[in-house]
């Protein structure tokens, strides 16, 4: 079966009738939040909400999982068709049409960390003449190492072709000051093996950045292919839900009422006034 990347430009291959399916497929979306959970674990964010960056964010399925767990963040992805599905799934994150391969244009220090699934790969492909694999990622590493406050992370999980495109990616990242490495959840499997490139864009004061520990590596299984998963999973579900419910919501009146400043700057739709109702939970009555 050929990989997406060798079929047609990211742009193209998710038209909108791939864009859909994409966003549609229950089994996609599964596993996309899960490793967008995983992404977020090995992100080791502190307390409270972040500023977060969605490198090819597509429809928003790992933005969901950001926000889920009480975070804000940004999306740029190069499909159209795809930014359009994010915004009919009424998308809480900020979206850019933007190609990572011309690079990052945000502020220095603008994020508290980034991730990206599933969406690395494609920048090593040249699908254009004018895309030279090398250059692009030189750009894309180089911009969001400045876009990232100093120490931040950034966890892109990726399917490599072969092991010279993992050690091109990690030379690139290092030579444009990124610290880091390749972790590999459960490499004995081939089923559930994942690639996670866990980079640090410097060093805080007094922090020694080490990189994060992978799952499986004593050849434990993936939790889907042993019969105590539910155990597992159950144990890893109860965790998030104490965390989400242990976190105050960041969705109070200011955030509204900011919301609905930014709605009224763009101009695209009329936006309620506001009232001191504003930011009210509403009391259903049966």
């Amino acid at each position: 079966m050929s990989r997406p990347e060798h079929i047609a430009p990211p742009e193209i291959f998710y038209g909108d009738t791939e864009a859909r399916k994409y966003t549609d497929n229950s089994r996609i979306a599964s596993i996309q939040a899960e490793m967008a959970y995983r992404a977020l674990e090995l992100l080791n964010l502190p307390e409270g909400p972040a500023y977060l960056l969605d490198v090819g964010c597509g429809s928003g399925l790992s933005g969901e999982i950001l926000e889920e767990e009480g975070h804000i963040w940004v999306g740029m992805d190069i499909a159209p068709s795809m930014l359009d599905v994010a915004q009919e799934r009424d998308a809480e994150g900020d979206l850019f049409l933007q190609d990572a391969g011309q690079g990052v244009g945000f502020r220095p220090g603008t994020f508290d960390g980034a991730i990206s699934i599933s969406v690395l790969q494609w920048l090593c492909n040249a699908d254009k003449q004018i895309n030279r694999p090398k250059a692009r990622l030189q750009r894309f590493f180089s911009t969001l190492y400045a876009s990232l406050r100093k120490g931040a992370r950034a966890i892109f999980q990726f399917y490599p072709e072969n092991d010279d495109q993992i050690q091109l990616i990690i030379d690139v990242a290092t030579r444009c000051g990124f610290e880091g490495g390749l972790l590999i959840d459960y490499p004995n499997s081939k089923k559930a093996k994942k690639y996670y490139l866990c980079l640090f864009a410097g060093q805080q004061t007094g922090v020694r950045n080490i990189m994060p520990s992978a799952l499986g590596e004593d050849g434990e299984l993936h939790p889907d292919e042993v019969k105590d998963s539910v155990l597992y999973e159950n144990k890893r579900q109860i965790q998030r839900r104490r965390k989400t419910s242990a976190r105050k919501s960041v969705k109070n009146k200011d955030w509204i009422l900011h919301k609905k400043q930014v709605a009224r700057d763009r101009g695209d739709k009329p936006v309620a006034r506001d009232s001191k109702f504003t930011g009210r939970k509403r009391k259903v009555k049966f």
